[in-house]
């Protein structure tokens, strides 16, 4: 009998950033993924001790995502996860798909060698992640890796636009691919992507890019895909 596929848990925030970051940046990957169902109910002092943090860096935390829409406060309860629906997902996708591929499409022809070793350290940080079923550091080197990607762009303002969008995404199917271990398969997309920029084919590059981003509404949604 095979052993069971990694269950996917919350982790304490490590030293890289700020605190109040990282706690940020965990609570936000628990959302996307859905560790923090829609609806769930959580108060600061529930979440310090998930986190095994004081208070002060998840109550920060806590009210920026409240300012952004990840959370509602209820009144005497704390924090009510929100819901996000079908139609804004398809939105936010689209949005994504009108610059990202476009934008990997443009950087293939100046793609600085130098960087390719760095990019695929961070790719690398993708798929153990998604290995290991830790869906947290997952997102977190997802995330740094096409950040850094638009930003070898030099357009600061592109790159806090994906940076938005990709954190309101709700990728609820990946504690499913986990458990099929697919989403390790998938992480390959990553190494994928920097062959094709390496090698300078534009074209190839959005074209992954595009299938990339379609996966937020299919198999990485817990959907059936095309």
């Amino acid at each position: 009998m095979s052993p069971a596929a990694p269950t996917p848990t919350a982790r304490r925030p490590g030293p890289a950033a700020s605190l109040r970051e990282q706690v940020h940046r965990a609570l936000v990957a628990a959302i996307v993924v859905g560790e923090l169902e829609p609806g769930e109910l959580v108060s600061v002092p529930t979440l310090a001790a998930r986190f095994d943090v004081s208070a002060t860096p998840v109550r920060e935390a806590v009210l920026d995502l409240e300012r952004r829409g990840f959370l509602e406060a209820v009144r005497n309860k704390g924090f009510r996860v929100t819901r996000v629906s079908d139609r804004t997902l398809r939105h936010v996708a689209a949005v994504r798909l009108a610059i990202e591929p476009v934008w990997m499409e443009r950087l293939a022809p100046s793609f600085p060698a130098e960087q390719l070793g760095e990019l695929r350290a961070l790719a690398d940080e993708i798929v153990e992640g998604a290995r290991r079923g830790d869906l947290v550091a997952y997102l977190q080197a997802d995330q740094t890796f096409h950040l850094r990607l638009m930003g070898l762009l030099g357009n600061p303002v592109a790159s806090d636009i994906v940076a938005d969008l990709r954190d309101r995404a709700r990728l609820h199917g990946l504690s499913a691919m986990v458990a099929s271990g697919t989403l390790a398969d998938s992480a390959q997309e990553h190494h994928e992507l920097l062959d094709l920029l390496a090698a300078g084919d534009g074209a190839g590059a959005r074209t992954l890019m595009e299938r990339h981003i379609g996966h937020s509404l299919g198999t990485w949604a817990g959907k059936p895909e095309d």
